[in-house]
Order: C-alpha cells, then structure tokens, then sequence
C-alpha cells in the first residue's frame, strides 16, 4: 500500500510539473490588432506613430510638429533678409536679425543700448521729475510702476480703451513680497542678489548695492501690498472701471497722469482704473519717497527688461534667475531662438507681414475661406433645426451668423510700419527701436472704431481662434499648412482637418460663451434657462462617455470627462459642422472619398507622450489626449461607421451617440 501511494504520489508530481511547464511556455496572448472599428485613432495615425515612439521625456504632436515648423519657416525667411532683402520691411528685419546673431557685436556693444535710458534717469533730481521718466520707459516699452494697455471697453466692443492696471513689481505674483514662508524666503533671498547684479551692470557702485537692492525691493513691495491678488485679474469684469480722463490730473497729480496719456499719444475720453488704492499709493509715493530710491528701482527696472538683449554678463545674470530659478530651466535656448523670440516680442507684426507674404499662397487662402464659409453657412442649418434652441435664440445666433466676419492670413487693417532705420551694429538698440515703434501702434488701437485694428496673435503663430469681442473667425497664416490645411491633399481631407476646426471655433458664437454677447455686439445673456439646462445636458453626457475612456499613456487612470467637458463638446460640434459643410457641397460623394475626411480629422491629434508628461497634461490640460479627440467624436457621428461599414457593437460606434447639432 505505502508502494501504491508513492508511486500515485510521483505520479501526480510529474503531471504537475508538466503542467507548469507547459503553461510557462505558453506565449501570453497579443491584444487584437486595431482596426477602424475598435480603434480608428491607432489605424489611421499609425504611419506618425510608428515615426515616433513614446519619448522618455516630454511630449511631441502633429500640432507640436506645426509650430516647429513655423518657427524655422520664420528663421529662414530673415536669413533670406539678412543675405537678401525685398523692400523696406525686409531691410528693417534682416538688419534686426543680423545684429542679434553677431555676438561678438552684441559683447562690443556692452551697455550701450541703455545708457541713454540710466543717463535720463540719473537726472532725476526732484519728485517732478519721476513721472516724465516712468512715462518715458512705457514709451520705449519698459512699463514701470504700473501697466498701461489698449483693450475692448466692454460698454462699446467697437472701441478699445486704455487700462491703467497693476505692474511694476521684478516678480510677477504681488504675493511673494508678502509671505514669509520658507520658499518665498529663499526665492527673495536670489531676487536681492539678481537685483544687484543688474544695478552692478547697470552702473552703481559696489558700495551701494546692497542698499540700493534693498531700495528697490522695499518700493516694489510698498506696490505689491496695494495690488490685487492675481487670482482676482482673471475675473475680466471685475477689472474694468472706466472714468473719465480729464479727471486723471486732478485725481493722480503727483503722478502727473494726465501728462502721462499725453507722452503715450493718447486723447482718447476713457480710461479704465480698476484699483484705485493703488493709483494713490503710486501717486503719495512720487512725492514721498526719496528720488534716490526712484532712480535705484528705475536703473533695474531698464537693466531687467534689457538684460536678453544685452552682452553675455547681462544675460547670465537674468538667465540664473528667471531661467533657472523661476521657469525651472537647466541651459538657456540657442542663440537663433533667443533672437527670434526678441524680434517676435518687438517687431512680431513685421515678422508676420513678410512671413505671410512668403509662406500663404493666394490660392490656399481663397481655398480656405470658401470652406470657412461653407462651415459657417452649415452652422446656420445646424441653429434652424436645433432641437434644443428656442425661437428667440434661433433669431439671435442668425443674426450674429449674418455678421461675423472671416479674417484669414493676415488681420485686414495693417499697420504703418514708418520706424527709424535699423542698422547691424546694436542688437539691444534695435530692440529698443522695434519696441517704440510697437508701443506707438498698440497706443493706436485706444479710441472708437479701432477695436478690429489687428489681431491679439501674430501671422506667423499657427491659430485658429474665435474673437467673441468682434464676432470674428481668425486664422493666422502659419495654421494653413500640414496638418491643418494641406494643399496637396484632396478636399475631403481639408474639411475635415481644417473645417472641423473652424467648425470648432465658430461654434463658439452661438454656445454657452457666445451666448453672453448678442447680434448687435451687446453684453447680455441672450439664452433661456431651458437652453441652458439643454446644454449642460449634453455636457454631462460627454462627461459620462469621456470619463470612461482610458488614458492611453497612464494604467489605470480614466479621462477626467469634467475637466475636459467643454474642449470634448467643441470637438464634436466642429465635426459635424464640417461633415455637414462637406456633405452639402459632395452629395453624390462614395464613401471610399468620405473616408479622406475621417482621416484629415485623425491627422490633427497625432500624439507621442512619456508617462511623466501624460500625467502633467491629464492633470492640468483641458483637453482629452490624442486617442480620444479622435476617436471620441467619431463614435457619436453616425457617417463614420456607415462609411466603414462599422457593425453596432463595434467600439467606434456609441451606444449612445451624443449630437450637438443633430
């Protein structure tokens, strides 16, 4: 019996063993292959993605890959000014240009720039003179003690007013002036220390540094603690106070305000002051505070904001600061960037004129503004047979339909570009140069009629923006290009790419933002609370469908559906505005050529990311990844699946389609 048990014993040894043998040679099984119907994102990206594999660090994308493009479109366009320049402008730039790639010049030229600025400054002698030379550094584009810019009055959105509001500070959070934790302690302790490297640079004796740095700090915190959180400033209309501007004189006569409108070339009637403490803060402290302590602050002040542009001590020093210390960066950009990114800051309209002229054919874009049209025109059909939008709210949306306007490539009123010549020998004396000169045209936007004068972006920055202000579409000339608008791809790719987009932005004039502004330019809700309860409806139905998706690049981590509720909706409305853009237009179309318009819609959100920067975005972004701003709006639109021949059930056809615009 003892033999028969052990032998039965060995037995069941050796079959186990074999089992486990076995079932550790079994190869686990491979997910099923993606195809249209479970995963069109991974079909029809598939080519860009192979291309390029998840980075180790950071992220890369197809709209990524765009704005890298336009930035050495940029760099070869003043490169071909520099060597040969076509007209006026040209000349101005590939001077511009050539100045700040020659740094040996750049190092020769040292101070230079500036010293006009300090030397103005070192007059300084009584409190009157103070506020003629803050008035002058906000003309060359050095604002001090405060800010002043040109923006939409919101009693009449056909004018801009100027807007008198919070600046001056080194550090842009008013905050770090006042709280004494350990991090702001230690962040204020490299603030005093790059303070006197800019006034050592800037001229002041070794002796006086450290007092005159404590000069500086001590007024710029006397502004911080009369400031606003800066929480507070998102809230637009918080922030708008307008007043009359003849009483400025009486009001702020110390800090001569009145004179101040007049060095900017202003006359206009209004201005806006949103906090008046401040204002009597600045205004006792011309007069109070020693003109010693103005020029130590206005010394750094002209050395921080030229320091970039200056020989390389100056841009040591502001790089170990603001590079390293507040933007986290470990090596400042290539020398080319650096004077890209200056030329843009100072000149960028003229930059954006030149690139338009050579990078945005003719052809391309009238091909563009016929599709914007359509989609426009689509999105009137969309309002008339809304089922969720009254007959009052139809009759406004046509009505706003009817009067907004496409702007494409360039903004229709240009600029004069009358500056003085710039020559090859002075980088920061060009930048000054190109910055009155901007100055001057942004002061020209203040005053009734104006409000359309240019663009809040620049030609050369690919983007496609609705202007709710002007009711206006705007498409820069950059974004007309691959994968946005390819030329050399057929119609039905370009519908869905660049239409959608459009569609997209357009959808904003008659949507929960549009919404707040009416036909006749008009601030006022012009929505029901039934339309309101029928939109956040359907939100909450993206917020349902998106959040049980999975992201893509984090295990076991869901798309947060709130946090991208409205980009998901402006997704899927821009869509089916351009499907029916291009239907309306290809009635007879097959669905072998409809499946050129899925496609183009697929190639805008190629999308490459490390674990580390999936995780940034999904926490902060309020866009859904790649994946799902394909596939998302594809499985709610019924034409995909019927130009595929997706079965019910297939991942790419939703349950539960949700349509904005059935």
């Amino acid at each position: 019996m003892a033999l028969v048990v052990a032998l039965l014993a060995g037995t069941g040894a050796s079959d186990a063993l074999a089992a486990k043998k076995k079932k550790a040679a079994a190869k686990p099984k491979a997910p099923p292959a993606a195809t249209v119907c479970s995963d069109f994102y991974s079909v029809a990206d598939a080519a860009w993605l192979t291309a390029h594999p998840a980075p180790a660090t950071g992220a890369t994308s197809a709209m990524g890959e765009l704005v890298e493009k336009s930035v050495q479109q940029q760099r070869d366009l003043l490169d071909n000014a520099m060597r040969m320049p076509q007209g006026n402008v040209q000349k101005l730039l590939g001077d511009f240009w050539a100045s700040g790639l020659d740094e040996a010049a750049v190092e020769r030229d040292g101070a230079n720039p500036v010293a006009p600025l300090l030397s103005r400054i070192d007059g300084i002698k009584r409190a009157k003179d103070i506020p003629p030379a803050i008035a002058a550094l906000h003309q060359v584009g050095i604002p001090v003690a405060f800010n002043f810019g040109a923006d939409i009055d919101l009693r009449d959105l056909n004018r801009h007013i100027g807007y008198l509001s919070q600046g001056g500070l080194g550090l842009v959070d008013p905050a770090f002036y006042t709280r004494t934790d350990a991090d702001t302690r230690a962040v204020m302790t490299r603030y005093d220390a790059y303070v006197q490297k800019i006034l050592l640079l800037s001229g002041t004796p070794q002796a006086r540094l450290a007092a005159d740095a404590k000069l500086v700090i001590d007024l710029e915190t006397r502004i911080a603690q009369a400031s606003k959180p800066l929480v507070s400033l998102r809230d637009y209309g918080a922030n708008y106070a307008p007043q009359a501007s003849k009483d400025l004189g009486k009001t702020y006569k110390r800090l001569q305000l009145a004179e101040f409108l007049k060095a900017q070339g202003i006359n206009d009637d209004t201005v806006s002051i949103a906090n008046p403490q401040l204002f009597a803060q600045l205004d006792a402290m011309a007069a109070t505070l020693p003109p010693a302590q103005w020029q130590a602050y206005l010394r750094f002040h002209v050395g921080d904001a030229m320091a970039p542009y200056l020989s390389k001590a100056w841009r040591d020093a502001e790089f170990d600061f603001r590079g390293r210390v507040l933007r986290g960066q470990s090596t400042p950009p290539e020398r080319w960037r650096q004077v890209l990114d200056a030329m843009n800051t100072a000149a960028g309209p003229m930059v954006g004129k030149e690139y338009a002229a050579r990078y945005m054919p003719a052809a391309t874009k009238q091909s563009a503004e016929k599709i914007a049209g359509e989609v426009r025109d689509a999105l009137g059909r969309a309002v008339d047979r809304s089922p969720w939008m009254g007959a009052s709210a139809k009759t406004e949306a046509k009505a706003k339909l009817a009067k907004l306007s496409i702007e494409i490539g360039t903004p229709h009123r240009d600029l004069d570009y009358t500056v003085q010549p710039m020559g090859r020998g002075s980088f920061g004396g060009n930048m000054l140069i190109a910055s009155t000169w901007r100055h001057r045209e942004e002061m020209k936007r203040i005053g009734r009629g104006n409000a359309d004068r240019r663009w809040d972006v620049l030609p050369q920055q690919p983007t496609l923006a609705y202007d709710i202000a002007q009711n206006r579409l705007i498409v820069t000339a950059a974004m007309l290009q691959d994968p946005v608008f390819d030329a050399n791809d057929p119609s039905p790719s370009q519908y869905g790419a660049f239409g959608a987009l459009v569609g997209m932005e357009l959808g904003h004039a008659v949507d929960n933002k549009g919404r707040l502004i009416d036909a006749s330019g008009k601030i006022r809700d012009w929505w029901t609370p039934a339309e309101n309860d029928a939109w956040n409806a359907l939100g909450q139905r993206v917020v349902a469908q998106y959040g049980a998706f999975d992201e893509p690049a984090i295990k076991g981590m869901k798309v947060n559906g709130t946090q991208t509720r409205d980009a998901n909706l402006g997704d899927l409305s821009g869509l089916e505005l351009a499907w029916d853009a291009w239907r309306n237009a290809n009635s007879a179309a097959d669905a072998a050529t409809q499946k050129s318009f899925f496609e183009g819609w697929a190639s805008l959100w190629a999308q490459s990311e490390s674990l580390q920067a999936a995780t940034a975005r999904a926490a902060t972004t309020v866009h859904a990844p790649g994946q799902w701003r394909v596939n998302g709006p594809l499985m709610n639109l019924p034409a995909f699946g019927e130009a595929y021949a997706c079965k019910a059930g297939s991942a790419m056809v939703s349950k539960d389609p949700v349509r904005i615009w059935p």
